[in-house]
């Protein structure tokens, strides 16, 4: 095997730079022009697997030509004749050809394993409708150094198929384009020509099922066609319509031209080495400069991924900013809050109870919830489900909203077409994790009054009133920033709160009871804003994979500079 040149092993490792580097840089947010680049991004990418990698650590390997071009010009046909032998079906019925078909001659049999050219695709030894393989045929009427791929109709009716002969063309030395009198002038066929033509891949062209009568004219009027299409130096064979043997071989005097000129190029190491080449640079120079246009779009996806990420934070700050609000604003204690707790603080009997001595005021305390634990279990059930329905109503607010901008940007299609649950509506464990924070937080609490009762702690107040401080002390929280009379009946709950504590501790209660429930109700709606992050997260949008893919790519150019001018210093 040659020994590949130091500034070959450095082209191969800036190629393998490069297709990392695409890998790396997705195009998952439908932006203008995303589905192209996302399309351009991913044949870059099987292009460098397919061939370029290959090749690039191959280059003595044997010269593939593959054989494309219209349906119904007689590519088969033309592949069985050029071996001599069948080797693959022709047929009236289309489309014939649906898995590749690769002949070579059996010396050259390694340079084919599954880690070589086009290795997505199984080897198989055996024809075969299955598009994933690649048939491998050894055939000793080829000469080595010369393998021939039989690839599908460029213009299939069938997606499948096109794509497949797409993938084959790309990993072609040589192309051996097949048309016909009736076909030449088809849009597919050179629109693949022109794609050529652009990284200057070696080609030539086979004006195939022709009546001698009009072989003259129509090779004319295609050579014209070509050269006005930068192909003028291709090669152009006609090969006369004749009859066709029923081994599916056409006279051999008809491809004697064709087999000669392949022949030719097999046997001659620089005529083969310099085909190869030129496809080569060709194709690694189209492939540096559309890797930029890449890196440019890339750009647009992080832009898009920003916009899409601003409307999922905007939307749940505003939630959470208005949840918090209401834990305080005294908005919570109405409805069934509110008639729970008049039942539970009395006509106005609680308030009086306080009016004589602090040490009586203890005593009275005692005495006006000893017994009325059913009432206060009342009030934090109340305040509980409050509690629920206005996160729950915040959280289907925050998720509304963001699905209604992500709408209105309409780049998260395939982010919400990979999502397995309703971002636009709250998550269906909300509810549970409402309840179970809420019930904690009450717990809290009470775990207050009890551990910061300090010295006047009694027995009797431990035994009694424990459980009605800390829904006295609920409703404290829940009315801390209402405006004075707004909240209806908590003025009795702060005056109690006062006169068992202090002013100045109930006020410390308030604020540490207020503070656990804001955080508690932040961490529900951060988990709900986490859902739709999670999906933009899952999207591996990295900021700077732009960036290094257009890096690599003027290193792959740096280096084609470098091949370039052997004999100057390698760039470092």
């Amino acid at each position: 095997m040659t020994v590949t040149p130091d500034h070959d092993s450095r082209m191969l490792t800036a190629l393998v730079q490069l297709h990392d580097a695409l890998q790396a840089a997705p195009f998952s947010l439908d932006v203008p022009g995303a589905a192209e680049l996302r399309t351009s991004r991913e044949q870059l990418i099987s292009q460098l697997e397919d061939y370029v990698l290959p090749r690039q650590m191959t280059v003595e390997a044997p010269l593939l030509a593959v054989v494309g071009g219209s349906t119904g010009a007689g590519k088969s046909t033309l592949v069985n004749s050029l071996v001599g032998r069948r080797v693959t079906a022709p047929g009236l019925l289309r489309p014939t050809t649906r898995s590749a078909v690769l002949v070579h001659h059996p010396d050259d049999t390694h340079w084919f394993g599954q880690d070589r050219l086009l290795p997505e695709l199984v080897r198989v030894s055996a024809s075969t409708d299955d598009r994933n393989s690649l048939q491998l045929v050894a055939s000793d009427t080829l000469p080595p150094g010369l393998a021939i791929l039989d690839a599908p109709d460029v213009d299939s009716v069938e997606e499948a198929n096109r794509s497949l002969a797409t993938q084959l063309l790309a990993a072609a030395d040589l192309w051996l384009f097949v048309t016909s009198a009736a076909r030449y002038s088809d849009q597919v066929p050179w629109e693949h020509l022109k794609r050529a033509a652009e990284r200057s891949t070696s080609v030539a062209i086979v004006l195939d099922r022709t009546p001698a009568g009009d072989v003259r004219t129509v090779a004319a009027h295609l050579a014209r066609m070509l050269a006005s299409r930068g192909l003028k130096d291709s090669p152009l064979f006609t090969v006369a319509e004749g009859p066709v043997s029923p081994d599916g071989l056409l006279d051999a005097s008809s491809v004697a031209e064709v087999r000669a000129w392949l022949e030719s190029l097999a046997n001659d190491e620089g005529a083969r080495s310099a085909v190869v080449r030129q496809t080569l640079d060709g194709t690694v120079r189209s492939i540096a400069r559309q890797a930029h246009v890449i890196a440019d779009g890339h750009g647009h996806q992080l832009d898009a991924a920003v916009a899409l990420r601003e409307a999922v934070t905007t939307a749940y700050a505003a939630a959470q900013t208005a949840a918090v609000a209401a834990v305080s604003d005294g908005s919570l204690l109405r409805g069934e809050v509110a008639v729970r707790w008049r039942e539970y603080a009395g006509n106005g009997e609680l308030l009086r109870s306080l009016e004589g001595r602090v040490g009586l005021i203890r005593d009275r305390v005692v005495n006006a919830v000893k017994g009325s634990g059913q009432q206060a279990e009342r009030v934090a059930v109340a305040m509980e489900s409050a509690v629920e329905l206005m996160v729950i109503d915040h959280a289907e607010g925050a998720a509304a909203t963001t699905a209604a901008r992500w709408a209105e940007l309409g780049t998260a299609g395939p982010v919400l077409a990979v999502a397995d649950v309703d971002l636009s509506r709250a998550s269906g464990g909300l509810r549970r994790g409402v309840e179970g924070e809420v019930r904690a937080w009450q717990q809290q609490l009470t775990e207050l009054v009890k551990s910061d009762d300090g010295e006047r702690r009694t027995s009797r107040y431990l035994a009694y009133g424990a459980r009605g401080l800390a829904v006295t002390l609920a409703v404290c929280v829940l009315a801390d920033t209402a405006p004075a009379g707004a909240a209806s009946g908590a003025e009795v709950g702060r005056t109690l709160l006062d006169a068992v504590f202090g002013a100045e501790h109930a006020r410390s209660l308030v604020a540490r009871g207020r503070a656990d429930l804001e955080r508690r109700i932040g961490t529900l709606l951060v988990a709900e804003e986490a859902r739709a992050l999670g999906l933009l997260d899952a999207l591996g949008l990295d900021e700077g994979a732009g960036q290094q893919v257009r890096r690599a790519a003027r290193r792959v150019d740096d280096r084609r500079y470098e091949q370039a001018r052997p004999d100057e210093e390698p760039v470092p």
